[in-house]
């Protein structure tokens, strides 16, 4: 694989970046055209500018909103995998103590640190912030979005 830097980490997905949003982007200027030259049916073209735009907007909310739903999932079951692994115990029955937060703070302590913490969230109900403060060895996330 080859090593990321500023030069390459940007990563383009053809249909949605070269396909989608330039039809999006050429409608609204097609439309917002007509306003200016059918001025008789002005309302209709601010509408479908308008239209437009939303879709626009909510195709680039709900890329976002799936890639966190799908992220914040896997933090999950890495943060299961590697609290099984360090005490030979499931964390699901823990885990419905904790929010999100908190099992996303945790997951950047490092191995040493973590059982201990888990409890001491439990015990002393950290809030995320506060887990984060409390963490020693810190294991950097890299690969968020």
């Amino acid at each position: 694989m080859k090593k990321q830097d500023y030069s390459n980490h940007i990563r383009f997905y053809i249909p949605h970046h070269f396909i989608f949003y330039p039809m999006i982007t050429a409608g609204m200027f097609w439309s917002a055209w007509h306003i200016k030259t059918q001025p008789a049916a002005a309302d209709e073209w601010i509408a479908i500018t308008a239209i437009f735009g939303i879709l626009g907007w909510l195709s680039f909310m709900l890329r976002q909103h799936y890639a966190l739903t799908n992220q914040n999932r896997t933090v999950r079951l890495e943060m299961r995998l590697r609290y099984y692994q360090l005490t030979g115990k499931r964390l699901e029955p823990i885990e419905e103590q904790l929010s999100f937060g908190q099992l996303a703070a945790l997951r950047f302590a490092s191995d040493d640190e973590l059982p201990a913490l888990v409890q001491k969230a439990l015990s002393e109900h950290m809030t995320a912030d506060a887990i984060k403060r409390s963490i020693k060895n810190w294991v950097a996330d890299d690969m968020r979005v």
